[in-house]
């Protein structure tokens, strides 16, 4: 079985809450899960010093795989010469010289797609042709009976909460895409609410239950919205044969640790054999 911890919209910078995040790190290091993934956001206004801050939480974490991605917030947006000759400056020079990436370790396949846009859509995000087809590559090129996990992180589907604005443009293409890659789980942030669907909501008729589409809440900063006002949380998702269990966590004001909420159970998109199941 693979182990995910999902974090997501660390907003390091003046929304930032250091005791959220003290609290994150105590629970990795406890958890011990098989791989850490980080669905964006790191930053408020992405500038130096809060990627230094989002730097030195990423030490923080257990020494596993961990996974990011950018976010609209990695990217300036009042500083627009910055926004539009080099958007990634200081992401690359603090926190990965790579926008998209894959990592695969023993049962399971990880591609991250950056989907800011920082000239063309600085807040719905674009996930452009040739990044899908390097997730293509990516999964092609994985043992077959990998999990195949896809992060990325706006969201495809409308969040509970409306004011978190409309999903990622050309989801349903991508929906398409990713099934076709055999995509076990897309997971996400952005819209500081944790929510659960699939890619039947927009691939209905389909066979099959649909590729899980996870979103995470705010992990570390005062921003959540809707059901999470005021409310800080990350999921841990446990991948087996034939499904995925989704545990969401929850940081109440005035707690110290995350504590867990209801389970969500979603039936593997792909059930063949024993696909994803076997995680050194």
């Amino acid at each position: 079985m693979l182990t995910i911890l999902h974090a997501s919209d660390l907003q390091c910078g003046r929304p930032f809450l250091p005791h959220a995040a003290d609290a994150f790190v105590r629970f990795a290091n406890q958890l011990q899960a098989d791989v850490i993934v980080v669905a964006g956001d790191l930053t408020q206004r992405a500038k130096v010093a809060e990627f230094h801050t989002a730097k030195t939480l990423l030490e923080r974490l257990p020494a596993v795989p961990v996974i990011v991605t950018p976010g609209n917030h990695d990217v300036p947006l009042f500083r627009l010469w910055e926004r539009a000759l080099a958007p990634h400056r200081n992401w690359r020079a603090l926190i990965s010289p790579d926008l998209d990436s894959s990592v695969r370790r023993p049962g399971a396949t990880f591609v991250a797609l950056n989907s800011s846009a920082p000239r063309t859509a600085i807040v719905n995000g674009r996930v452009r042709s040739r990044q899908v087809e390097f997730a293509r590559r990516a999964f092609e090129s994985a043992p077959e009976d990998d999990a195949r996990v896809l992060v990325i992180h706006h969201h495809f589907v409308p969040a509970p909460d409306p004011t978190a604005g409309r999903p990622l443009p050309g989801a349903r293409r991508l929906a398409e895409a990713f099934e076709s890659m055999g995509v076990d789980l897309v997971l996400g942030g952005h819209v500081h609410e944790t929510h659960v669907n699939t890619s039947r909501a927009l691939l209905p008729g389909r066979d099959g239950p649909g590729v899980p589409l996870i979103a995470c809440g705010t992990t570390t900063s005062r921003r959540g919205r809707g059901s999470e006002a005021g409310i800080n949380s990350l999921n841990v998702i446990r991948v087996a044969p034939h499904e995925v269990e989704v545990l969401p966590h929850r940081l109440a004001p005035g707690a110290r640790d995350f504590e867990p909420a209801a389970a969500i159970v979603i039936p593997r998109h792909r059930t063949s054999g024993a696909r994803g199941a076997a995680v050194g």
